[in-house]
This record gives structure tokens, C-alpha cells and sequence, in this order.
């Protein structure tokens, strides 16, 4: 036990040397044209926007599975978030962002911002209808049948689905 202490005052030693040391600075490091990378908040709506899509792109190619815990998957939702609030009636944006909420399987948000933008082209249908069908599912799984109901009727309302028919199916 007391090997096992000294070992771990030994580690937190080492750990507060080594953050003793002064951090790179602009004199020490320098600046290219991503650096410092600048957040959501700091470009206009176009500008989040265009960032959105190109992090998308990059998140499509370097990731198997799309998951918004992903770091460009993440960086291409905040920006297309920051876009669509930044210009509440650009109706690109919003749809943009239900679309990237679908595509990382973020299903209340997604469904939400779906249902928000109203009039959806057969596309969009299709992406609804899959965020519905995906929350149907989940409140099946947790016996909530008014909430599977709910979601299972406002997805076929897009666009009917094998998966919604077959949820449809399972309530009593």
C-alpha cells in the first residue's frame, strides 16, 4: 500500500512540473490560417453556414458511423445550429440543421426541427419520417404507447414507412 502511495505522489509530482510550463504563445507558435479556430459565435450566418457544411463533408470521410459526439460532426452541427438561429427564417438553414440532427441520430432534435420547418419536400418527408419512426420506437421500448401513437401517426403523416406500419402494428 504504501509502494502504491509513493508511486501516485510520484505521478502527481511529475504531472505538476509538467504543467508548470509556460504554454506556447503567437511569439512561439505560429499563426496559419486556422489558427486560433474561431467558434460559431464569432462568424455571421453565412459564414456558420458554409463552416457547417464543410466539417459535414470532412465528418462524412473520416468517421463510419455519424454521431454528433464526433468532434466534425459536432463542429458542423454547432455551426449549422449557430447559422439557423443567427437567421431564424433562412429556411436552408433550418433545414440544413434538421438534416444534420437526422444524419447524427440526434431523433428529438431532429424531429422537432422537422416538424418546425412545416412544409417538407419528399426528401425531407423521408428524414422526418425516419427521425419519427426512430422516437416510436423508443417509447414502444419503454411501454409509453400515447407518445409511440403520437410519433408513429405524425411519421406516416411525412411518409409512410415499413418501420412505422410495423410499430404501428405492436400497439394494442
Amino acid at each position: 500500500m504504501k509502494k502504491i502511495l509513493m508511486l501516485t505522489a510520484f505521478a502527481l509530482t511529475g504531472l505538476a512540473a509538467a504543467q508548470d510550463t509556460t504554454p506556447a504563445t503567437t511569439e512561439t507558435m505560429p499563426m496559419t490560417d486556422t489558427m486560433p479556430m474561431m467558434g460559431p459565435a464569432s462568424l455571421s450566418a453565412p459564414e456558420n453556414f458554409a463552416k457547417a457544411q464543410e466539417f459535414a463533408v470532412q465528418a462524412d470521410v473520416a468517421y463510419p458511423v455519424s454521431f454528433y459526439d464526433r468532434t466534425l460532426w459536432k463542429a458542423a452541427v454547432d455551426h449549422s445550429y449557430y447559422a439557423a438561429s443567427m437567421e431564424a427564417s433562412n429556411r436552408d438553414y433550418n433545414a440544413y440543421l434538421a438534416q444534420l440532427y437526422t444524419k447524427t441520430q440526434w431523433w428529438i432534435n431532429a424531429y422537432n426541427a422537422w416538424d418546425r420547418l412545416g412544409e417538407l419536400n419528399d426528401t425531407e418527408k423521408q428524414w422526418a419520417s425516419l427521425s419519427a419512426a426512430k422516437l416510436a420506437f423508443l417509447a414502444l421500448q419503454r411501454g409509453d404507447t400515447d407518445m409511440t401513437r403520437m410519433y408513429v401517426e405524425k411519421g406516416m403523416g411525412w411518409a409512410d414507412s415499413a418501420s412505422l406500419q410495423s410499430i404501428m402494428k405492436r400497439l394494442p
